[in-house]
């Protein structure tokens, strides 16, 4: 009988117990990559949710920036809305108003405020003179400017009431006849001066009348080309409808108003009263 020699054996034993364990090892192993593709496949699944979760949060979230956005804005158009008409509502409609034959200005209508012209912006000091108190800020820098500029401009009248703007067009019927005096001068209630927001502007070498000769000045160029910058318009251009042209004439509009009408070259009675009254809440910005 033959005998493995006890070497072999455990060398054949050893083999066999390697090779079944590389088996066992194996099919662990296959099982092992099988549940780990399968957790793979678990976890791609998740991410993939995952990302559509994350897309659709995203666009939720943008619609509601963009909503939050488009509602800010409508706030501030609101509030702006608002502040528009708050504006409006303190605001004098009459000071824009086509008046010079147009509208009539009541008896009754007071600037508010009403208050004393500068000293220095005035072409004589006796007597009362006064000017709408908003405007007079606008008023002061414009002449200061011009002044600056070399060009000195007085004031010979500003703000009259009803009944002194009687009086002035009885007397200048008196002494011109009513048909003359009607070219140039208005009657109560139909005065820019009124309203307390119109000069009649002369010259240091001639500070004591109004002339058409105001329009040969360098002060009357200087208003032609700067006026508009302080709010301030000519009311009676030359070929006017309503008085003779008037060189010494000025109201304020606001700066909004008075700059379109120079861009445009055009003049406040031109323009239809709805288009005018748009400018109304922006007269003192």
């Amino acid at each position: 009988m033959y005998v493995i020699p006890g070497v072999l054996l455990i060398g054949i034993v050893g083999a066999g117990a390697y090779a079944w364990y590389g088996h066992a090892n194996t099919a662990t192993a296959r099982k092992d990559v099988a549940a780990l593709q399968e957790s793979v496949s678990e976890l791609q699944e998740k991410l993939e949710t995952t990302q559509e979760e994350r897309d659709r949060l995203q666009d939720l979230l943008r619609r509601a920036s963009d909503e939050n956005t488009a509602f800010g804005k409508r706030v501030e158009e609101l509030a702006s809305s608002v502040n528009f008409l708050d504006k409006l509502s303190k605001t004098d409609r009459e000071l824009l108003q086509k008046y010079s034959s147009v509208y009539f200005l009541s008896e009754n209508f007071v600037p508010d405020p009403l208050v004393p012209l500068d000293d220095e912006l005035r072409a004589r000091t006796e007597g009362g003179a006064m000017i709408h108190g908003e405007v007079l800020p606008y008023l002061r820098t414009m002449m200061r400017s011009a002044k600056a500029d070399g060009v000195p401009l007085l004031i010979l009248s500003a703000y009259r009431s009803f009944g002194e703007q009687s009086a002035v067009k009885t007397g200048y019927k008196v002494t011109y006849g009513t048909g003359t005096a009607n070219k140039f001068s208005a009657d109560q209630g139909y005065s820019e001066h009124q309203l307390g927001s119109t000069v009649d502007f002369v010259t240091p070498e001639n500070p004591a009348s109004l002339s058409t000769s105001f329009s040969t000045s360098p002060q009357y160029r200087w208003l032609l080309e700067h006026a508009h910058e302080y709010g301030f318009v000519i009311s009676y251009p030359e070929d006017n409808t309503h008085f003779q042209f008037e060189p010494w004439h000025w109201r304020f509009v606001g700066i909004a108003l008075a700059t379109y009408l120079h861009n445009d070259t055009k003049y406040f009675y031109d323009l239809d009263q709805r288009e005018i009254n748009a400018y109304l809440a922006r007269i003192f910005d």
